[in-house]
């Protein structure tokens, strides 16, 4: 780097910028900074001073709808979790928002860490915001602010002691490591299409485990009708099938498709179009003709809607370490809701041990395949399990090359207890023994919530001894906290030793939140009248 002889500054005519690299050198260049990360990795947890992390929660993924204002930043601050990484007391941490993060906020979570004195942990936190509230992504919004850039690029004392922690990996998270020359721990973004509908049920094809038949890469209506018509021939008992796109997002992206009682003579194919354009859509954020152009532009796929005596929703969480490790790290059985109950609103955790295995060794060999095609990283692989009598059946459906809605209370709990879960029990283990359930939520919502501050939830806390205990390991843990006065919204995760005692923390929390919230809308008496 060469400096200016006058004002001692760098010469930015003599230094190579991003914006000189087209996209090949750009992928040539972040496969050489990656190559840094397995001896990053081997560092991990050594004392070592120079130690960091950047974590920049962006949510760099195709919304329907992109969120704006209080639940922007309350999606990012859903990783503060995180902050539990300073318990070790050497590490330093940069967390980066769009905006400013509460004071308050943060000391609550300083105040879980065990054994860490919260002052001396803060002292090794470095919080930067943008201050842009748009719904642009943050990834986004760093990249357009260079002298931004130069500022978290400063606080990271050694480069070739840090990682970049992204929400999940695009172009945009590659240039953003490249500019602050620090590798990433994430799939590489060449690697996406490997996420996508189409693209986990090819992966699940080379696997060799079972998934619900249907089609792939669709991009018309006249390719999801053949696709329908397909299926039709092929299942003449299934009565309905899914719609969804290749990049939807918690289920937002899936519409449903009555095939019950088609014609068994005449057209076919046009009682079948019809019903596509009357099939239900899951949001209710866009329409139709939003809905089948997105189709068009990215793809998507048609599958049988899986049906029995019993259906449920498991995940299994799993990642692949830089130094080639595949790790299964939890299962959960997920918490749907919405028209057709295809949208995430939370998890329980374990899953249920009646299938909890099965999906672990499906996964595992979806796993196989993305570690040897070199995803990193965490990711989760969804299952449609059901149930036919007494035997339950496992049906791979997605897989999530990022982080999700499980993703923090799992580590939530991980890191307040130092367990782990074990998959051949298929149960959570403190260092002690005992297990751990936990029940969590991203979709605590009501009106009522905006009457109350973050200051009042902490003090209900407080008052009701929901907080999380540390001697018992058990209780509650918010997360999603700036987004209760704006969008009356928060998110929690309970933490119990049996199914039953996470339930019941949970409700417990869930009832005192909503009573107090009430409360908060209390109309307040008027003072007498003075006039005489």
């Amino acid at each position: 780097m060469n400096a200016n002889a006058t004002t001692g500054a760098p010469d930015l005519g003599q230094m190579e910028l991003l914006d000189d690299l087209d996209e090949a050198a750009r992928e040539e260049r972040f496969g050489d900074l990656q190559q840094r990360l397995p001896e990053v990795w081997r560092s991990i947890r050594q004392d070592d001073p120079l130690e960091s992390v950047v974590v920049v929660p962006s949510m760099s993924i195709d919304r329907l709808a992109p969120t704006a204002g209080a639940m922007n930043q309350a999606m990012e601050e859903r990783l503060l979790f995180l902050l539990l990484l300073l318990r070790q007391p050497r590490l330093r941490m940069v967390y980066v928002t769009s905006m400013p993060i509460s004071d308050q906020i943060v000391e609550y979570y300083l105040s879980l860490l065990p054994g860490v004195i919260p002052s001396h942990a803060r002292s090794r936190l470095s919080l930067v915001s943008v201050g842009d509230s748009s719904t642009v992504p943050l990834t986004d919004k760093l990249l357009a602010r260079p002298r931004l850039l130069a500022h978290i690029a400063s606080l990271v004392p050694d480069t070739a002691r840090s990682h970049l922690i992204p929400y999940n990996s695009t172009w945009r998270e590659r240039d953003l490591a490249l500019v602050l020359d620090i590798p990433m721990y994430a799939a590489d973004p060449r690697l996406f299409p490997l996420g996508t509908k189409t693209g986990c049920r090819r992966a699940f094809a080379e696997a060799g485990v079972t998934y619900p038949f249907g089609a792939e890469d669709l991009h018309s209506v006249d390719d999801v009708v053949a696709a329908l018509l397909a299926l039709h021939t092929a299942r003449p008992a299934a009565g309905w099938a899914m719609v969804k796109l290749n990049e939807g997002a918690s289920g937002s992206g899936n519409a449903l498709v009555d095939l019950r009682e088609l014609p068994r003579s005449g057209d076919v194919r046009a009682a079948v179009t019809e019903r596509v354009r009357k099939m239900q859509l899951e949001s209710s954020k866009i329409d139709l003709d939003t809905y089948l152009q997105r189709l068009a532009d990215a793809g998507g796929i048609v599958e049988e809607r899986i049906v029995g005596d019993e259906v449920r929703s498991p995940s299994v969480q799993m990642a692949v370490t830089p130094l080639g490790e595949l790790d299964i790290l939890s299962t959960h059985d997920q918490i749907l809701g919405g028209p057709s109950g295809q949208v995430y609103l939370g998890a329980r955790f374990p899953a249920d041990p009646a299938y909890a295995a099965a999906i672990t060794q499906e996964a595992t060999a979806v796993g196989r395949v993305l570690a040897d095609k070199g995803v990193l990283g965490r990711f989760a692989l969804d299952f449609v399990v059901v149930r036919h009598g007494d035997a339950w059946e496992a049906h791979a459906i997605e897989i999530n090359l990022r982080k999700g809605g499980t993703t923090h209370p799992f580590l939530t709990l991980q890191f307040l207890t130092d367990g782990r879960y074990l998959p051949d029990e298929c149960v959570f283990r403190t260092p002690a023994g005992a297990e751990r359930h936990l029940v969590a939520t991203d979709h605590l919502e009501n009106d009522a919530l905006r009457g109350l501050r973050v200051e009042d939830l902490f003090d209900l806390i407080a008052r009701t001894g929901l907080h999380f205990d540390p001697s018992r390991q058990a209780g509650v843990v918010f997360h999603m906290i700036s987004s209760i006065t704006e969008c009356g919204r928060v998110g929690m995760t309970a933490i119990g030793d049996t199914p039953a005692s996470a339930q019941d923390v949970f409700d417990r929390a869930e009832a005192a939140l909503l009573a107090e919230a009430h409360d908060s809308l209390s109309p307040v008496p008027l003072a007498p009248s003075r006039s005489r």
